[in-house]
């Protein structure tokens, strides 16, 4: 068990302090999935012990999370839980096999407008069910248009006293990560539940947290597998794969960037372990896990140093849930839901969508399409819409259809010196094949990267190349770009688009 013992006082403290982030998030983010609430806890103790010693990342933090509430709420509604359960399990033994074979690079097909307009759409359909929640009435779990044409009623029918607990807790939330070196002890989500629930205790305001009968020992459930084989399980087997492989994939490169360490996962073990993580979780009736970026940064924050914080979080939810059940039943569903309020708004925040402005109007107009059509239509018409959208605006700037998928590259080598020659278009469609023959590099060496030849580059690959260079370059090695002068940048972010005049040779 390396590192456990010499790190042990930076990770004990830090697992403890992301144990009191994620109780909270767990039991309410289950309840906004439709599923038992006991399903969260079950997800992050699996989570924190079994896939995280099988994942490839050292600081990630996994567990379920906001990202997952609209797929497994849709699973829950049309197959029920154990049908649910059923789908979780399948899709984490898809993520395993996915991970034997490699396929962590598959986040570079995925143009990054698309991948943070699917998170936007998420955080408004989190937000626009939640928001009833908090007002003391029932989510009515509407679909298209009924999403935001119901919230009016509610807030026409609130019930003043549970509404005040769930406005506490979003002011809770705002507020008290401004308080500095506090805010980083005690976490936000912990002291907006025990503020809701003082004020519910003082004022009789409901409905209260059920864990059933027997607690966490009783909330073991199994899967229903009889229906794996319908449409509708087949669709959500799909999304999960996807939107759980995506996220943590990504939160994962993300946190590699702030590893003091300057570490880096193994993306294709990160699969592997998630999908063992699910498989169990799911097997057991737990939620779907996928790596956490807020917790992630929390724990790197806090001092921590390997994955055994990681681990301690696990471990801790699991005493805390079986030594004190009772405490857990006091909490009110408004203060959840005035959490995952504040949630949902960061999924969504203007700033990100500023920020893809700022890269780009075509970029931004990506992000918006696919975020309010995953809001209004279904996230997997939404994210393929975004795509499809993508690859259009691709030929429009001249990206022929041969080289859509494919791109032009030739690949020289000499002495300690390997040069990539560029040519024609590279997009987001066509970049996984340049990403593998990146990955294969040898560290240490002296990189071209040639754009001589290059008509068009678009955001996804400016920033993917941006991150291998930084990558390369701390590893030893050294990354020159040529050529690249003659392109111009449609705004003047580093990541935008870049293009030049189409050539004949490039046709």
């Amino acid at each position: 068990m390396p590192g456990l013992v010499e790190n042990a006082k930076y990770d004990v403290v830090s697992g403890f302090i992301l144990f009191l982030i994620a109780l909270p998030l767990c039991l309410g983010i289950a309840l906004a999935s439709g599923a038992p609430p006991i399903a969260g806890i079950i997800s992050g103790i699996i989570a924190g012990t079994l896939a995280n010693l099988l994942s490839g990342s050292y600081v990630t933090i996994n567990g379920p999370a906001a990202g997952m509430i609209v797929i497994v709420l849709g699973a829950v509604t049309e197959l029920g839980f154990a049908g649910a359960l059923a789908v979780g399990v399948v899709a984490g033994g898809i993520q395993i096999v996915l991970g034997f074979a490699k396929a962590g690079k598959l986040t570079g097909f995925f143009p990054l407008s698309v991948i943070h307009g699917m998170l936007a759409g998420i955080g408004l359909i989190i937000m626009s069910g939640q928001i009833h929640v908090a007002l003391g009435r029932e989510n009515p779990r509407e679909h298209g248009f009924g999403i935001l044409t119901s919230i009016p009623d509610s807030f026409a029918n609130l019930v003043p006293a549970t509404a005040l607990v769930g406005l506490a807790a979003v002011l809770v939330m705002v507020f008290w990560p401004m308080l500095g070196a506090v805010a980083k002890v005690v976490p936000a989500p912990l002291v907006a539940v025990l503020v809701g629930t003082g004020i519910a205790l003082a004022n009789g305001a409901g409905p209260r947290l059920s864990l059933g009968e027997g607690g966490l020992l009783a909330g073991f459930t199994a899967p229903d597998f009889s229906g794996l084989l319908s449409g509708p399980a087949v669709k959500w087997i799909v999304l999960y794969v996807f939107v759980a492989s995506l996220e943590s994939l990504l939160t994962a490169e993300a946190v590699d960037k702030l590893d003091p360490w300057q570490r880096r996962a193994n993306m294709n073990k990160e699969l592997i372990g998630k999908g063992a993580g699910n498989l169990v979780s799911s097997a057991i009736g737990g939620l779907p896990m996928i790596a956490e970026v807020v917790r992630s940064k929390a724990n790197i924050l806090n001092g921590a140093r390997t994955r055994w914080s990681n681990f301690f979080h696990g471990i801790f939810l699991g005493l805390f849930v079986l030594a004190v059940p009772g405490l857990l039943e006091l909490i009110p569903l408004a203060a959840l839901a005035g959490i995952l309020l504040v949630i949902g708004f960061k999924l969504a925040h203007p700033n990100d969508f500023r920020h893809m402005l700022h890269i780009g109007k075509v970029d931004f107009a990506l992000m918006l399409i696919t975020a309010f059509t995953v809001l209004l239509t279904d996230l997997l018409i939404g994210v393929a819409t975004g795509i499809v959208l993508g690859m259009i605006w691709a030929v429009v700037k001249g990206t022929s259809v041969g080289n859509l998928f494919k791109p032009a590259i030739t690949v020289t080598e000499q002495g300690e010196q390997t040069t990539f020659e560029l040519r024609k278009a590279l997009g987001f469609h066509n970049f996984i094949p340049l990403r593998s023959k990146l990955d294969a590099l040898p560290p240490g060496r002296t990189v071209t990267l040639d754009f001589t030849g290059v008509h068009y580059v678009d955001p996804t690959v400016m920033e993917r190349l941006h991150d291998f260079e930084h990558a390369y370059t701390a590893d030893g090695g050294t990354v020159v770009r040529v050529g690249d002068d003659r392109l111009t940048a449609a705004s003047h972010h580093e990541f935008a688009t870049r293009t030049a005049p189409k050539t004949p040779a490039q046709a």
